[in-house]
């Protein structure tokens, strides 16, 4: 019997048998889903324990829940837990042990705590609540304000909710007539990939971060299943450290998300996210309005203040005219004899200075005409004296050659006719 083989099936047969007389009762474990899938009605689980001290798995284990069982636990825990079973959720199930032939070993999953996913859920919130606020991020958004003309608004939702229609809608249909301008930056705002969407859509924003007022999260229609994209920490650091105020209106009534608490207003709907921009814009307009008014009172007061004043003057005008008057021309007299005595004295000064540039005058011609006449005597000396007559009278004799006199006797050529000048008379000759 030692040496007698087992077919597979008979071997299976056998721990299938073992597994049923041996585990005949059912057992809550509480395990990490590492897998999840629906086929043909039916849920397909993979489950796992991980080390605390490492993301290694210590234990791997299959589980179903039979589309009879499925459809009725599957609605509960999601009404519970806000949101369906997936990767990475902690959960308590109830099972039994089942060995198949040919399929091997799983746990039938025969119910589900959705109190132990809460509860593990608010734990991990708490926790990342508690790094938040350790980092002293958890409260920058509520430190900002809104712009006064916040108009410029940055959308983060789903290109095709109609969260976003109605949002859109309620902004150009305000009945103020206010005018605002919304962008979409379109973002997955459902399961797995909400966290990475929403932090792209921000960085997008971020690049041009000058263009906007404000950013808008929004997410409208649908139930509240899956809500668990936005209790991440990185989506909520982004956030928080975001330099614009953030708005969110992700359609979650029955509690907050940490996305909510870290931003700068949380409020329901899309709708009412779009009525804080309005009422804000309202509330500017009605400052304006009321600082319009004032300053309308005010110029009408001033100009009823300078409308007074300029009438009192109108009626003291002549008064003062006649009073300004009388000063002007006592001035004017007092100015005019200033004016006639300085003349008076100027001319005075001037014949005197005449008088004494006459006198002076008179002087100098006197000396100028005395030194000019002896000049006249000296020159008629030296004249006299140098008459040639003179010098003929004294026996001397000049020849002359066409009227000048002759010095040399170099000066005359054979043929011509000089004149001899005597004391008395005159000689003609011709050189020869």
């Amino acid at each position: 019997m030692e040496n007698k083989s087992l077919t597979l099936y008979e071997l299976n047969s056998l721990v299938r048998a073992v597994v049923e007389q041996t585990m005949t009762r059912e057992y809550w474990v509480e395990a990490e889903l590492s897998e999840c899938r629906e086929s043909r009605g039916h849920c397909y689980m993979e489950l796992v324990e991980k080390d605390p001290s490492s993301p290694t798995p210590i234990a791997r284990a299959s589980a179903k829940c039979w589309r009879s069982q499925w459809q009725m636990l599957q609605p509960y825990f999601e009404r519970v837990a806000g949101q369906p079973l997936h990767a990475g959720m902690k959960v308590r199930l109830k099972v039994f042990a089942q060995f198949h032939e040919a399929y091997g070993f799983s746990w039938i999953v025969t119910d589900i705590d959705p109190t132990f996913t809460l509860g593990d859920m608010a734990r991990k919130r708490q926790e990342i609540i508690h790094q938040l606020k350790a980092e002293g991020v958890f409260d920058l958004q509520k430190e900002l304000q809104l712009r006064p003309f916040c108009q410029r608004i940055a959308v983060v939702s789903s290109a095709g909710a109609a969260g976003y229609g109605d949002f859109v809608a309620q902004l150009e249909k305000n009945t103020h007539g206010l005018v605002f301008a919304a962008r979409l930056f379109p973002a997955i705002m459902q399961g797995e990939l909400v966290e990475q969407s929403i932090i792209d859509a921000l960085n997008a924003i971020y690049e041009e971060i000058d263009l906007f007022d404000c950013v808008v999260i929004i997410r409208g229609g649908g139930g509240t299943a899956d809500f668990s994209g936005f209790d991440t920490l990185n989506l909520a650091e982004n956030v928080a450290q975001f330099p614009l105020p953030i708005i969110t209106g992700i359609g979650h009534d029955r509690d907050e998300s940490i996305l909510d608490m870290v931003s700068f207003l949380r409020v329901k709907t899309p709708t009412a996210a779009a009525q804080v921009l309005i009422d804000n814009l309202v509330l500017v307009l009605r400052r304006v309005e009321q600082a319009e008014q004032c300053l309308a009172t005010y110029s009408k007061s001033q100009t009823e203040r300078e409308k007074a004043r300029l009438s009192s003057l109108a009626v003291r005008i002549p008064t003062l005219f006649s009073l300004v008057r009388t000063r002007q021309e006592s001035l004017l007299d007092r100015h005019l004899q200033q004016a006639v005595a300085a003349a008076r004295k100027s001319i005075d000064r001037s014949h005197e200075q005449l008088r004494t540039f006459g006198y002076r005058m008179a002087t100098a011609t006197r000396q100028q005409l005395t030194h000019e006449h002896h000049r006249q005597e000296l020159l008629q000396q030296r004249t006299t004296s140098l008459d040639p007559q003179l010098i003929l009278n004294r026996g001397y004799s000049i020849t002359l050659l066409r009227g000048k006199a002759v010095g040399q006797a170099s000066q005359l050529k054979p043929g011509d006719e000089i004149e001899t000048r005597l004391k008395e008379g005159t000689i003609k000759s011709v050189v020869k």
